[in-house]
């Protein structure tokens, strides 16, 4: 595993935005990692945000696992890589947070992700965890990530950090 995290890109919202991409991602790494801690606009407590790779929505293939305090669930996507986003009727002040780690992002063969992310909602006692195991069904190089909240906005002070390993 490696031990050197270099900082490719940032954004920490001023203000909010419907979907924030990291694009033109340098093909100097062997890894990628995304940081990320959200908050959205729709009045909910949590809600499923999603990421695509190069501007494509298509070749994707995801298994869930999520958890809240005495329930556990899994589920199956095709479409996006998943992870969640607090909501606006959450707690004031707290956000989701979340790591993204990609492996070989460059080399030409399929591409597997995992992701890990929670939110925490005080207002109704409540935890909700992500663990995703998904893969990219693509042999291209990953130059782009956009991530996007399924419903709603980022809020200002929604931050995301793009790391190469």
């Amino acid at each position: 595993m490696a031990t050197t995290y270099t900082l490719i890109s940032s954004n920490t919202l001023a203000s909010s935005a419907a979907s924030v991409t990291f694009s033109s991602i340098p093909a100097t790494y062997t890894d990628l990692v995304v940081r990320i801690s959200t908050r959205v606009t729709r009045a909910t407590g949590d809600v499923e945000g999603y990421m695509s790779i190069n501007a494509t929505t298509t070749n994707y293939s995801n298994t869930v696992l999520a958890g809240t305090p005495g329930s556990v669930s899994s589920t199956r996507g095709t479409t996006y890589v998943p992870y969640i986003d607090v909501g606006a009727n959450a707690t004031s002040n707290t956000f989701s947070s979340g790591e993204i780690y990609i492996p070989s992002y460059t080399v030409s063969q399929n591409k597997p992700i995992s992701v890990f992310t929670q939110s925490e909602n005080n207002v109704t006692t409540n935890i909700y965890q992500y663990t995703v195991a998904a893969l990219w069904r693509n042999n291209a190089a990953i130059t782009s990530l956009t991530f996007t909240p399924f419903t709603g906005d980022y809020v200002s002070g929604s931050s995301f950090y793009l790391y190469g390993i």
